[in-house]
């Protein structure tokens, strides 16, 4: 075992066992930490992470005395974490969180308060559901109805409150009294649960929400399939096996109990992720054995309706029936889809009748699906088939020369035809060749989602290159910022990424944010940018080529100005004076303007200039050509600093709307906090930084050193290699 951190005398330890959860665990460790006044301690148990999960724990014990970091030989399961994190604990109270969840603004400071107030036992909490798509569901707890304090058998509604251990602070006194261990596998809060409250004697309800119980999309053990859901049963035999008949209201609550393991069976017999079609038989035989071996003499309360039907199924052991009644039941759900379904189709065929020749490709691109795949084509395309551009073609280039068996294909659209480099070669987006390569290829490469209409064949391998580390919120992470929200079908989202293959990325950080924002069944190649292959392999000849190319004289100053598009202020670009910015860079600079990609499509870009020493460069065909001209950058929230850094030259953020920038669009990280370089607020700011010489100072390489260590460790002029070699190579 490996020990960090540590000191403090605790009301409460929060123990958080953690396994791969990097997508997650800092909003899980921000929330225990926020509060400051109530004096706690944070015990994380590392089980063997694989994805840097551990390098974020070391990060957090190394700035903050309250986190203790554990590290265990091998991979155990979160219930030996739990122990192994008990056993160290020193707090008066103990709260096991896990490390995918999160807690409520306020909670730790009420809990602190309710244990001052009525010095509990144990504490119960209660939890909101939050689902991938944003919804929220609250839990159907009456807390309010409980009396304040009180032992299980005065208040027996307490059982049907969830059954796990984050919801719950417990006097950690108690829980080792009880001998409570956790054992490997799933369904252990069961008896963790039930022992607790009858071992209670002081119970309270605290009617606050206190955990956000995360619902996740993809990686949750809840959605896996397999055998691993028998465990179940063992688990509540543990709960009828230990259970003491001499306490008060033993009978009641052992009728409760039993009710209560039964409702339990069927969510998870119910729930087809859970089980395959080969065990639910088995499983139901095991809901049989059990239901007579614990049924209490007296009897239960059997629920009414459709819940007593399906008891009697179980005591029955009539699996086919039990089969058969939901199987009637999806019908008449399905019926109802088909009909709904119907009138869509309808309406739809009315729609592209009215659409004419786009039906007709449509249709011939369905006809297309149907016949064979061609495994040597690869279909390449970027932002919105703008051109050949960005990561795709990175990858395209390599694949030439280490894969020359794969047949590499552009799609672009008309009017950008002229940009692609000679040779080659091309498909119109939106004509009949487009969706003839469409419907044929075996690998799509792109820097966006295909469009809505695209199918995943089977076998066919799709590629997400991105085209920027993120800065701005995306994804599922965008609903939290309503006010830039241009897509808010977050389903959508979903479903054109649930198209993905791989998605590349260009750090450690990235892959955390887009595995966040995207919960996706995708792999993630962790690679480095291909588009920065260039830049890292770049030569001092090949710049002074690119420099004589753009006209520049040997020694010119030459700073490239590149902001970033507010898609949620439609016109708006910072405040900018060229001839000023210009001249603060010296008598001789030249200053290289370029707008952002999107002004392409909207038609929204700045008015162009006209200066002496000033050059509207937002036509020129390759963004990494002006990299390799600049000697500096000034930029705000755009994705390029993360490229430029690889060329290791200072950059400078003017950040002028920093505050409502991050307040309505939503950004990962503070850029000003940890800027890749000198920041300028205000265009004053910006020119005195020139004038000063802070763009290029001690502080301003510090900045940028440490932040090439985070974004750019990766950019070794290998990427698109390693990319090539992982899809098309195998």
């Amino acid at each position: 075992m490996a020990e960090s951190g540590g000191g403090g005398s605790p009301l409460i330890s929060f123990i958080v066992p953690v396994f791969n959860v990097r997508s997650y665990l800092r909003q899980c460790l921000d929330s225990i930490l926020a509060d400051q006044s109530v004096p706690i301690e944070l015990i994380a148990i590392d089980d063997k992470s694989t994805d840097g999960s551990a390098d974020i724990l070391a990060e957090y014990a190394a700035r903050d005395p309250r986190v203790t970091v554990l590290t265990v030989e091998h991979n155990a399961g979160q219930g030996p974490a739990r122990n192994r994190g008990l056993s160290v604990a020193t707090g008066d109270y103990v709260w096991f969180v896990d490390s995918d969840d999160y807690l409520s603004d306020g909670i730790v400071a009420a809990v602190a308060a309710r244990i001052a107030h009525v010095d509990p036992d144990v504490v119960v909490v209660d939890h909101v559901r939050e689902h991938w798509d944003g919804t929220i569901d609250r839990s159907q707890n009456r807390f309010a109805a409980a009396p304040e304090v009180f032992v299980l058998h005065e208040w027996p509604q307490a059982i049907e409150i969830l059954h796990t251990p984050w919801n719950k602070i417990i006097r950690r006194s108690l829980l080792l009294a009880t001998g409570f261990e956790f054992k490997t596998g799933w369904y252990e809060d069961v008896p963790f649960t039930y022992r607790v409250l009858m071992a209670a004697d002081r119970i309270t309800l605290l009617d606050q929400v206190g955990v956000h119980y995360r619902q996740r999309r993809v990686g949750a053990a809840t959605r896996t399939v397999g055998e691993g859901h028998f465990a179940i049963f063992t688990n509540w035999a543990e709960v009828f096996d230990t259970f003491d008949d001499s306490r008060p209201g033993a009978e009641q609550l052992r009728a409760l109990l039993f009710r209560r393991m039964l409702w339990h069976f069927l969510i998870v017999r119910g729930n087809d992720d859970r089980l395959p079609d080969e065990m639910r038989g088995r499983f139901f035989a095991e809901m049989t054995a059990h239901y007579h071996r614990y049924l209490p003499p007296g009897g239960y309360p059997v629920p009414g309706g459709m819940d007593g039907i399906k008891h009697r199924l179980v005591a029955g052991g009539r699996h086919r029936t039990f089969q058969a009644l939901r199987f009637g039941f999806r019908r008449a759900q399905d019926a109802k889809a088909t009909s709904a379904v119907a009138v869509r189709t309808a309406r739809r065929g009315k729609k592209a009748a009215r659409l004419g020749r786009a039906a007709a490709l449509r249709a011939y691109y369905h006809a297309e699906l149907r016949r064979p795949r061609d495994p040597h084509l690869a279909l390449f395309a970027a932002y919105w088939y703008r051109g050949y551009a960005c990561n795709p073609a990175a990858i395209y280039e390599k694949a030439k020369e280490l894969a020359p068996g794969v047949r590499g294909v552009w799609v672009v659209r008309r009017d950008k035809v002229d940009t692609l480099p000679p040779g080659v070669p091309y498909v119109i987006a939106g004509t009949r060749a487009y969706f003839q390569a469409l419907a044929q290829a075996t690998y799509l490469v792109n820097n966006v989602n295909w469009p809505n209409y695209v199918v995943k064949r089977e076998g066919a391998t799709h590629v997400m290159t991105h085209h920027g580390t993120p800065l701005k919120v995306m994804g599922l992470d965008q609903r939290d910022y309503p006010g830039g929200v241009q897509d808010p079908d977050f389903a959508g989202q979903m479903r054109r990424a649930d198209r993905w293959d791989y998605s590349i990325t260009a750090n450690a950080f990235t892959t955390q944010m887009w595995e966040r924002a995207y919960p996706c069944h995708y792999r993630t190649l962790e690679t480095g940018y291909p588009r920065n292959d260039r830049l890292a392999l770049a030569t001092p000849d090949e710049v002074a080529a690119v420099r004589e190319k753009l006209g520049i004289e040997p020694g010119q100053r030459v700073v490239l100005y590149a902001a970033t598009h507010r898609e949620h202020l439609p016109g708006y670009h910072p405040p900018f004076d060229p001839e000023r910015v210009r001249a603060a860079a010296g008598s001789a600079a030249v200053l290289l303007m370029r707008s952002h990609y999107f002004h392409d499509r909207s038609g929204a870009a700045p008015d162009p200039v006209d200066l002496p020493g000033v050059r509207d460069v937002s036509a020129y065909p390759s963004v990494e050509d002006l990299y390799l001209a600049a000697d500096v950058l000034v930029t705000d929230y755009s994705s390029v600093m993360f490229d430029y850094a690889v060329l290791d030259r200072p950059i400078v953020i003017y950040a002028p709307d920093w505050d409502a920038y991050r307040m309505i669009r939503g950004v990962y990280f503070d850029v000003v906090a940890e800027p890749p370089g000198a920041v300028a607020l205000t265009l004053d700011d910006l020119l005195d930084t020139f004038r000063s010489g802070a763009f290029d100072n001690d502080a301003a390489t510090k900045a940028r050193a440490e932040f090439r260590r985070k974004f750019c460790s990766l950019e070794d002029g290998r990427a698109a290699a390693r990319v090539v070699e992982t899809v098309f190579r195998g």
